[in-house]
């Protein structure tokens, strides 16, 4: 199971462009909440690996059936989650049992977080990576209905993150979808489907982090904290795993290509 949250964790770095999780790792933890986490055994890691395990599947589940239904969008993009992983048949069947239990009409989910926050919690990066892949499920079908919010918040708060902190979060992770989406790449947008250069710059910023507003010196201290938070050391310090650690420092291109646009538009 340890390599297992491996896989989980190495899965939504790559979905997830590595600008967004920078951002996140930067707000939405306060410094008491992610201090002194200690480097974790290999008994830690295996139960830290099913516990990721266990509660992203369930609540997956439970962000699907938020608005009524679960839609074969949302289906479609678990089981992509399955096959990134690698799950074997066994871990296949389980992971789905996981996600009916999720979404099921009478499924509360506080059983599961105070659990995932007993054993997860203080790993900040986990709990930022369950949020993230939970998010980007809402917003799979295209549409984030009031219902879906309001899962999503609960969620949160049962994982103690603020209100402030989830805004800041779903803000970032939108503009991120449509930065990575819309079609730019290093040296501009990709052809007529790509992104104006104008909403491919305030994705940009909102990639970052800051405000179009910004300062030189602003912009430049914002790059340069998020892209040392993919400093090997200290992603290994937080726990993640030697082949996630690798997936997340080749993410942090998304972060210069963010920065490289900012620059040149300022040029």
């Amino acid at each position: 199971m340890g390599k297992l949250v491996g896989g989980i964790i190495g899965f939504v770095i790559g979905f997830i462009p590595g600008a967004i999780l920078g951002v996140i790792l930067g707000h939405l933890f306060d410094k008491g909440y992610a201090a002194n986490v200690r480097q974790p055994s290999q008994a830690d890691r295996e139960a830290i690996g099913k516990s990721f395990f266990t509660t992203t599947f369930t609540l997956l589940g439970y962000i699907a059936k938020a608005d009524g239904r679960v839609s074969e969008v949302e289906i479609a993009q678990t089981e992509q989650l399955m096959t990134q992983m690698g799950l074997n048949a066994e871990q296949r069947r389980e992971a789905i049992a996981l996600f009916k239990t999720g979404s099921a009409g009478d499924f509360d989910p506080q059983e599961t977080l105070a659990a995932f926050r007993a054993q997860c919690g203080r790993r900040h990066n986990l709990v930022q990576m369950l949020l993230s892949y939970l998010v980007n499920l809402a917003l799979a079908d295209g549409t984030f209905d009031a219902s879906e919010e309001r899962v999503l918040r609960e969620v949160a708060a049962g994982l103690g993150i603020s209100g402030f902190a989830f805004e800041q979060l779903l803000k970032m992770i939108k503009a991120q979808h449509s930065f990575a989406g819309g079609g730019y790449q290093h040296g501009g947008a990709a052809g007529g489907a790509g992104q104006s250069s104008a909403s491919a710059l305030a994705e940009a910023y909102s990639a970052l982090g800051v405000e179009s507003s910004a300062s030189d010196a602003e912009v430049k201290r914002a790059y340069r904290k998020l892209m040392s938070q993919y400093h090997p050391d200290k992603l290994a310090g937080q726990g993640l795993p030697e082949d996630a650690v690798k997936a997340a420092t080749e993410r942090s291109k998304e972060i210069q290509v963010a920065y490289d646009l900012i620059k040149k538009s300022r040029a």
